[in-house]
C-alpha cells in the first residue's frame, strides 16, 4: 500500500485542514508508505507572488512537521523540486482528452464566466494531478468529495495509456476515504466548507491563532437559539449547531452522541466556553511547535530536499518506462 496526497502551499492553514486530512495523515504514515507534497507547481494556474509563495512552502512544511508528520516515516516534498511532476504531465497530456478536462467541476468553478481568460494550467492542473500519483504508482489516494472526479480522471489517462501503449504500467489508484475525517464547516455558515480562501477571518480557525483569536472566533461563530439535544438525528436542520458539535468530537477524539450525552439540554452559553477550552487544548502545543521550527528555516527547507531525494528516486523507474513506452528513450 503507497498513499500519495497533497496540498497547495496558499496561506495558513486552518482547523478543518487538520481535522479532515492532515491528522489521517499523520496515521496514515503508520500503516502505509507514504508521500506527501507541497503541490507548489499547482499553485501556478493563477497569480502568484513569488516571495509569498517560497515562504508559504517553508511555512507549511513547519506546520505540517508540527502536526506529526514525521520525515523518517514519510516521504515530505515540494512538488518543484522533483521535476518528474511537470515531465510526466507533458507526457500523459498526449493522453488526457479535452472532453474529460471540460467536464471537471473545478475548471468550470474555478474560471467561472472567465474561460477565455483563465490559464491553460487551470484547465490542465488535473493531468497533473494524475501525473502526481501515478508517478509513484500510489495505491491510494485521500480524497474528499471534491476530488473524487480528479481521481476518476487520474485512472482513465492510466487506464487509456495502458492500453494505448500496449503496456501494464500504471497501476490504478484507489480512493482512501477515511471515517474518522470529519468534514468541517466554515464558523459563520454551517452550510459552506471551511476554507482558506474565505474573505472572513472570522469564518476559520489558523492554526497558527492565539489562544485569545481561538476563543474570541468560537464564542462568535454562527449558532442558533436552541438547546443542544440528546442525539445527532436532532442537529439534521441546524447546520451550525451541527458543525460546532462534529468539531468538539473530532478534537476530543470521539462521536456526536457521546458529545450531546454530556451536553444534552444545555445552550451554546455553556457549549461555546467548553468546545474554545478544548481546541485551545489541542491547538496551542501545534501552534508552539511551528513558531519553534520557523526559527530555523533553513532546516525546514533541508526536511523539503532529503524528501525530494527520495521521491526522485521513487520517480525516476516510472518515468523511464513512461518514455520507453512512447519511443523516447531507446
Amino acid at each position: 500500500m503507497r498513499v500519495v496526497s497533497g496540498i497547495q502551499p496558499t496561506g495558513n492553514l486552518h482547523l478543518g485542514n487538520y481535522l479532515g486530512a492532515i491528522r489521517q495523515w499523520v496515521d496514515m504514515q503508520h500503516q502505509a508508505e507514504s508521500l506527501f507534497f507541497l503541490a507548489d507547481l499547482h499553485a501556478l494556474t493563477v497569480a502568484i507572488d513569488p516571495k509569498e509563495l517560497a515562504s508559504n512552502t517553508v511555512e507549511m512544511a513547519a506546520t505540517l512537521l508540527a502536526c506529526g508528520i514525521d520525515p523518517t516515516k514519510a516521504i515530505l516534498f515540494n512538488q518543484a523540486r522533483v521535476p518528474a511532476h511537470a515531465e510526466l504531465c507533458w507526457l500523459l497530456q498526449g493522453t488526457a482528452r479535452m472532453g474529460w478536462l471540460n467536464r471537471m467541476t473545478q475548471w468550470k468553478d474555478k474560471a467561472g464566466k472567465n474561460r477565455e481568460g483563465a490559464s491553460v494550467g487551470l484547465f490542465t492542473y488535473p493531468v497533473l494531478q494524475a501525473a502526481d500519483v501515478l508517478l509513484y504508482q500510489a495505491t491510494h489516494v485521500p480524497v474528499g468529495d471534491d476530488q473524487k472526479q480528479h481521481l476518476e480522471l487520474a485512472r482513465d489517462i492510466a487506464t487509456k495509456f495502458n492500453q494505448d501503449f500496449g503496456v501494464e504500467l500504471f497501476t490504478l489508484p484507489d480512493p482512501f476515504i477515511s471515517a474518522a475525517a470529519p468534514r468541517i464547516m466554515s464558523l459563520r455558515d454551517g452550510t459552506a466548507k471551511m476554507s482558506k480562501s474565505d474573505p472572513s477571518e472570522a469564518s476559520r480557525i489558523a492554526l497558527v491563532d492565539s489562544d485569545d483569536a481561538i476563543a474570541q472566533k468560537l464564542r462568535k461563530a454562527k449558532s442558533d437559539a436552541g438547546e443542544l439535544p440528546a442525539t445527532a438525528a436532532e442537529l439534521a436542520d441546524r447546520p451550525e449547531a451541527r458543525n460546532l458539535v462534529t468539531i468538539y468530537a473530532a478534537l476530543a477524539g470521539t462521536g456526536v452522541d457521546a458529545v450531546l450525552t454530556e451536553f444534552a439540554g444545555k445552550g451554546f452559553g455553556t457549549f461555546k466556553p467548553a468546545l474554545a477550552d478544548l481546541a485551545i487544548g489541542v491547538l496551542a502545543p501545534i501552534r508552539e511547535r511551528i513558531v519553534n521550527l520557523l526559527d530555523d528555516r533553513t532546516a525546514v527547507a533541508k526536511v523539503l530536499e532529503d524528501g525530494a531525494d527520495r521521491a526522485r528516486t521513487l520517480a525516476a523507474p516510472t518515468l523511464l518506462a513512461a518514455q520507453q513506452a512512447m519511443g523516447l528513450q531507446i
